[in-house]
């Protein structure tokens, strides 16, 4: 009840005024049964942009760190996404992949809609990274379409660490779906996993028009925070007194 109260009386007002959302290929998306919509991911209102644009519910695997806050803001985000009809999911150690397939083939089991961003994070720079194969997984697993998504604009109005928008135009454009039924009992081949996958990103990348990275959005993070690192490092050491 409370994710419809979000949707048409708290939250979504609200997001259609500060965003503008305009959509493009909205009757991709089916009326009925089980489907993935696979998008980038650029900011954390795609989260809440997309569930106010689309008649059906979605469920999102969220990552677990916005259950498990300190204090009270902690406490009411955790409700906050609750509410909202989102899943927790654990991202580290071995078992994480597994444990987010596992979620995202419970919701698609009960013929809902299930959305999944391949890249695993968000982009901290505003490009498309390389797909991870989850994806690829569930959509063989629970044979159901892949409807590719691109969220336009989100970059700009919330870029990563920015808690208050910009006032900026947002499209949110869908592809046509994506039938992988051909791949039916494959789910375990790595190449014909890799070979999905890169076909949903590249389809992504046709939607958004964005600049494309073949290498995992967390690894390029955690390079680019090494060399900051190392950069501030060498500026201290330079600014140390001689003698």
């Amino acid at each position: 009840m409370f994710y419809y109260v979000l949707k048409y009386v708290l939250l979504g007002p609200l997001l259609r005024v500060v965003f503008r959302p305009r959509t493009e290929g909205l009757e991709n998306v089916p009326a009925t049964g089980a489907a993935i919509i696979a998008g980038n991911h650029l900011s954390f209102a795609d989260h809440f942009l997309m569930p106010a644009i689309l008649k059906r519910r979605i469920t999102f695997l969220a990552k677990k760190e916005y259950f498990t806050g300190p204090g009270i803001k902690g406490r009411l985000t955790a409700t906050f996404f609750r509410s909202a009809g989102q899943i927790p999911v654990d991202r580290t150690g071995k078992e994480a992949g597994q444990a987010a397939i596992r979620e995202g083939l419970g919701v698609l089991s009960k013929d809902e809609l299930l959305g999944i961003y391949p890249e695993g994070t968000r982009s901290h720079d505003g490009r498309l990274y390389k797909g991870k194969v989850g994806v690829a997984v569930m959509a063989l697993k629970a044979q159901v379409p892949v409807i590719p998504c691109a969220m336009i604009g989100t970059f700009e109005a919330q870029p990563p660490g920015k808690v208050i928008p910009n006032i900026h135009p947002v499209t949110i454009r869908f592809g046509k779906p994506l039938d992988f039924s051909r791949y039916a009992g494959m789910e375990n081949e790595k190449a014909i996993l890799r070979a999905i996958t890169d076909e949903i990103m590249y389809n992504i990348l046709t939607l958004s028009e964005q600049e494309y990275v073949d290498q995992y959005a967390a690894v390029a993070k955690a390079e680019q925070a090494e060399a900051a690192g190392i950069a501030e490092k060498e500026r201290r050491f330079r600014r140390m007194p001689l003698g």
